[in-house]
């Protein structure tokens, strides 16, 4: 047995013991130190990135690591292996997706945009945007040696009087009786209840002194297969009162959900990738959130949960092996009766958690809920909704029909699976061009400070510049020479976007040919989805009179880049739009509005489900569509390369 030390940047070492030959990156799960591997430890990725500080590995030198940054002791933790006693430093670098936790600054004209202009969409589509919370004040009379009534009876009756509903239709739960005596008597009987009302019954929530100011609060949750955002909301004005945004920790278990679904059913798999999405990424999460509102997680009555059908089954600790085995079939696509309590958020301990409904094994509630903002459900016009994520997920149609697909396009899309990729928070590259003679890149950092890696808008940008330019070909390759044209020993290209003394990171800020490959890979399965898809009902593109393009990938997409690479059909530019984050969007519509929860549920018992694998022409379009922009240079008239 040896001794190996995971020492950070900023936080205790960790030491754990471990067997010759045992792999790294398996030493660092069961030590639960997080290590990026989106690969699933397949020496793909190179996102594992960790250092040698003393002590011995076995690791061979691969593309991913340099001679250079080899003598400097970097390795892959997927590929190392244990030889004797080791202290391994583990960068930011490797760990990134749980850092880099961003609060969102929720008085940009952005942010209040996109919830104002949902209101007005919804409520024009006979949707009342109002909750079914709401406080209700009471004043009682004290009791005395002539008023004995008990305390519950008490409010009981004076919900009835107030409301108009019969006692027997009042719930008052053991958790609001139990501290209710003391409220009374510290607020002198002057209260107000936290009330829901369902079907002419009354649920008292909680019970609060007349005097306490704090709101009704929801929680809204998109949970990503790479990134999770979330909403804290004022349910009775809508008002957003923190929103952020983390990493998914269960990334280091594999960057796609089978891998993550494998996992999940070896010994304590289930539990771990739980408590990797719970405890490491939305308890953090919300901690931030509490701090910069003020909120008190016990005034948090209602969470919605916006995930894939695999995310969902994994963040609620079920068994999710039959999601991917043949055929099919998942242990629920909607639930009721579920409580945030049973996934271990401490939060009122009555609050609901609604999970916005599933309709396949890869199309889920985020797509559900995605589809409610996109409103091609109250449309006459032929639509298309595409979420670029790591699974792709398209719906198509209008108010009388709707159909549904997935495709796995990989993590590409979120920064996945690209050596300097990254989410779209501080330091990333969301939009560049390239000059054709200097080749020199122009680009927009989020945050407007130095460039650390590259997310999905700006990978999309970067590699229709490339193209455009003459500088890759339709496979990707290089094919001109440049100061910022590296090959590697093993021959492989790169594009230099910033060197490292600009980048102010431990290596150059580049896109390779792997990178390129990733992403045209990713690209093709969206192609090839909305393709086979309109060919199953008998249409082609032409049909198409709007797009509406959702994901977190991103300020916003070039839509001329993306249909230049071949990654959207091509169309007049002016009927494609961007939506943002739509999962969320949507979750945030659930929680706030039963109107809008009833909706969703009813897009998703009506929503048709195309299964691509049974398709037996989709393989054929994928490996055509995985070219720039296609291998039918006729699907793409309006494309032209200088």
């Amino acid at each position: 047995m040896f001794n190996i030390t995971f020492i950070f940047e900023n936080g205790e070492p960790v030491t754990i013991s471990a067997i010759a030959g045992e792999k790294l990156l398996d030493v660092a799960k069961k030590a639960n130190v997080a290590i990026d591997a989106p690969c699933s430890g397949n020496g793909v990725c190179g996102k594992c990135r960790v250092r040698l500080v003393s002590g011995y590995l076995d690791a061979p030198i691969n593309r991913h690591i340099t001679t250079e940054e080899y003598n400097a002791g970097w390795r892959l933790a997927c590929v190392a292996q244990v030889c004797g006693d080791a202290e391994i430093e583990v960068p930011d670098i490797a760990n990134a997706y749980r850092s880099r936790m961003k609060i969102a600054n929720l008085d940009s004209p952005e942010e209040v945009a996109i919830f104002e202009n949902l209101y007005s969409q919804l409520m024009g589509a006979g949707l009342a945007m109002e909750s079914d919370l709401s406080f209700l004040p009471l004043e009682l009379a004290e009791p005395s040696l002539e008023d004995t009534m008990p305390d519950n009876e008490r409010v009981l009756r004076a919900v009835e009087e107030a409301t108009g509903v019969a006692v027997q239709n009042i719930m008052m739960p053991y958790t609001v009786l139990k501290h209710l005596s003391w409220v009374l008597r510290e607020s002198g009987f002057q209260v107000k209840c936290v009330i829901s009302r369902d079907q002419g019954r009354i649920l008292i929530r909680d019970i609060l002194p007349a005097s306490n100011t704090d709101p009704i609060v929801g929680f809204a949750l998109d949970l990503g297969t790479t990134s999770l955002a979330g909403v804290l909301v004022d349910l009775q004005t809508g008002k957003i009162l923190a929103k952020a945004s983390c990493g998914n920790g269960q990334i280091r278990y594999g960057a796609d959900v089978i891998n993550r679904i494998i996992e999940s059913d070896k010994l304590g798999g289930r539990k771990r990738l739980q408590d990797a999405v719970v405890k490491e990424s939305i308890v953090p999460m919300l901690a931030q959130m509490y701090r910069t509102s003020g909120v008190n997680p016990r005034r948090i009555y209602r969470m919605v949960l916006a995930g894939n059908t695999t995310m969902n089954h994994l963040a609620l600790g079920l068994y999710a092996n039959p999601v991917r085995m043949e055929p099919f079939v998942p242990s629920f696509f909607s639930t009721d009766y579920l409580y945030v309590r049973d996934i271990n958020l401490k939060m009122n301990p009555l609050a609901e958690l609604i999970v916005a409904p599933n309709i396949g094994s890869y199309v889920g509630g985020d797509i559900t809920a995605g589809a409610l903002v996109s409103m091609i459900w109250n449309r006459p016009e032929m639509s298309l909704f595409i979420d670029l994520g790591t699974n792709g997920e398209l719906v198509f149609g209008n108010e009388e029909f709707l159909m549904s697909c997935a495709c796995s396009a990989g993590p590409a899309f979120e920064g996945g699976d690209i050596s300097c990729g990254m989410r779209a928070t501080d330091g990333a590259v969301e939009a560049c061009t390239i000059d054709k003679e200097t080749m020199e890149p122009t680009m927009t950092v989020v945050g407007g400070g130095a460039p650390a890696g590259i997310c999905g808008s700006g990978i999309i940008d970067i590699i229709a510049e490339l193209f455009r330019c003459g500088i890759i070909n339709g496979k990707g390759k290089f094919v001109r020479e440049g100061e910022r044209i590296l090959h590697d020993e093993h021959g492989m290209g790169s594009y230099v976007l910033a060197w490292k003394k600009d980048a102010g990171g431990v290596k150059d800020v580049t896109i390779n040919e792997v990178d390129i490959d990733n992403f045209i890979r990713a690209k093709g399965a969206i192609f090839s989805a909305t393709q086979t898809m309109l060919q199953s009902l008998g249409f082609d593109a032409s049909v198409i009179e709007r797009v509406y393009v959702a994901g977190g990938i991103g300020s916003g997409i070039n839509m001329k880049n993306a249909v230049t690479i071949g990654m959207f059909p091509d169309i007049p530019l002016e009927n494609f739009h961007y939506i943002g984050n739509s999962s969320l969007t949507g979750a945030y519509a659930m929680l706030l509005s039963s109107q809008a929860r009833e909706k969703v549920f009813e897009l998703a018992r009506s929503m048709t489900y195309l299964e691509l694998s049974n398709e037996p022409g989709y393989m054929d379009e994928f490996v055509a569509a995985s070219f720039l922009p296609h291998t039918d240079a006729s699907l793409f008239p309006s494309v032209k390369v200088d």
